[in-house]
């Protein structure tokens, strides 16, 4: 399936045992976290519980469709828990781009490739990735023209978008919120319909069926009750 969306709060739990299980979680272990708010250990924290679904909704769909030595990029990567992930599975060629210079302090430096860059302009050559990762990113100053242009070169051919992003099915008004000090968006149906058909005109499209439907709110943040969005899109030869 292309689009999914998270159904529940349930369904956050169970994927965080599901990643546990298969080795993927690199979330801290209670007693990292409890170094950490004794101010005993530095380095970066990982990940967050409550994007458990799409980040399992992600290991899957990459461990389906291409090899662990594909190259594989994350944007928006700081501490985001997907490259460390992938990295523990057993994947071993990886990337991340994020502005953030803290990047120097994110885990298997010699493993991965940090780049402190905008990820909408980065330094990688045409057509470096298989697969390029965005775990709730693209909501936080949306600028879809320039994201699916430099999405479309860096891929392969066949190369997938994989992104995670904030969603209703009706429109949610943000406009007098910001994060990161950039502009917020909860993504509509007709938002997320709108982005595949742009998608398209950068030779990237959708592989299978589109699921729109929320029924659950599982998800609060600044004051808005939604839930999570999972997009898959694929790169076409021309």
């Amino acid at each position: 399936m292309t689009l999914h969306v998270l159904p529940s709060k349930l369904a956050i739990s169970a994927s965080r045992r599901e990643l546990v299980n298969m080795g993927a979680s690199a979330l801290d272990s209670p007693v990292v976290a409890l170094g950490r708010r004794l101010r005993l250990v530095g380095g970066v924290k990982m990940g967050d519980q409550v994007k458990s679904w799409d980040l399992l909704q992600t290991v899957q769909f990459l461990n389906t469709n291409i090899s662990k030595t594909d190259p594989v990029l994350d944007i928006g990567c700081y501490a985001s828990e997907i490259t460390s992930t992938l990295h523990k599975i057993g994947y071993t060629s990886l990337a991340g781009a994020d502005l953030n210079p803290n990047l120097v302090k994110m885990p298997y430096q010699g493993a991965i490739r940090y780049e402190v860059t905008d990820f909408m302009n980065t330094p990688f050559a045409d057509e470096s990735f298989s697969a390029i990762t965005s775990i709730s990113v693209i909501e936080h100053g949306f600028e879809p023209h320039r994201l699916l242009k430099e999405m479309s070169r860096l891929l392969r051919p066949g190369g997938y978008f994989i992104a995670s992003f904030d969603y209703w099915p009706q429109k949610i008004d943000t406009s007098d919120t910001r994060f990161f000090d950039m502009d917020w968006k909860i993504f509509s149906k007709e938002e997320v319909q709108d982005f595949i058909d742009l998608a398209a005109s950068y030779t990237l499209l959708p592989v299978g069926e589109l699921t729109y439907d929320g029924h659950e709110r599982p998800i609060e943040c600044g004051g808005r009750q939604y839930t999570f969005g999972w997009l898959a899109l694929r790169k076409q030869s021309l």
